[in-house]
């Protein structure tokens, strides 16, 4: 991938503005984080990119290697590389974390996935994101803490390895020990074919994940751009400056 690129980008809901000219180049292998305040617009921003339906743009466009993919579907969106990490990932009970990934899989890469090859990988990345082997079995998300559904969004990046993941709140709700394994997950996924845009209201999780840039989002727009600087000045002062 040469890049994700949101230009002039401006959406509504249900007659609302709810994101205004976002403009957002993501080269293959740079981080993008994107900080701001409850109901900033940054959820939102990720199902967009997604290609949630219920969201209409108004304006702009969304680019994946110069290609437009605002009328795309998210099957569609995912065929080409890009990835959702949700906040709130729904419970699907009946169906195995393995057989689950082994169907995405086999569906994104066009390739039929043998069981017992695919079970083998599946083994060690779960291993290097210390999670008990008996977790393949389970149910999806069904009874999961929030550090493990955590987990196993950053088991579906490594099994999958698409283009572009957008991370959505992968810091949520996790201690010390937990935050640590989910960022090096992301940091062994991550290269120079690769982009990463990571959203998050805090700067713990960018002491371990380095981004290269650092954007602020407040009431649907970028206001301010900058280092991983800029991510410690927020962590101190907070976003009061942004907000007036």
């Amino acid at each position: 991938m040469k890049s994700l690129k949101i230009e002039n980008l401006k959406v509504e809901v249900e007659g609302k503005e709810v994101l205004r000219e976002i403009n957002l180049e993501i080269k293959a292998g740079e981080i993008h984080a994107i900080m701001g305040p409850n109901g900033s617009g940054k959820s939102t921003l990720s199902l967009i990119l997604a290609g949630h339906p219920k969201y209409k743009i108004i304006k702009g466009d969304i680019l994946i290697d110069g290609k437009s993919i605002k009328t795309l579907t998210p099957d569609q969106r995912a065929k080409l590389g890009l990835f959702l990490s949700m906040q709130n990932s729904p419970e699907v009970g009946g169906v195995t974390i393995t057989n689950f990934l082994r169907m995405v899989k086999s569906t994104l890469t066009g390739e039929i996935q043998n069981p017992i090859t695919f079970y083998k990988s599946l083994l060690e990345k779960m291993k290097e994101l210390d999670m008990n082997s008996a977790f393949a079995s389970r149910y999806l998300n069904v009874g999961f803490s929030g550090g493990e559904k955590k987990k196993l969004e950053i088991l579906q990046l490594s099994v999958l390895s698409p283009k572009c993941a957008i991370l959505d709140e992968t810091d949520s709700g996790l201690d010390v020990d937990a935050l640590r394994i989910v960022s090096n997950g992301i940091n062994k996924f991550h290269n120079q074919e690769n982009a990463i845009l990571l959203i998050t209201h805090y700067n713990r999780i960018l002491e371990y994940v380095k981004p290269d840039f650092v954007h602020i989002l407040v009431d649907g727009k970028i206001i301010k751009s900058g280092k991983k600087e800029l991510a410690k000045e927020i962590e101190k002062n907070g976003y009061e400056k942004y907000t007036k």
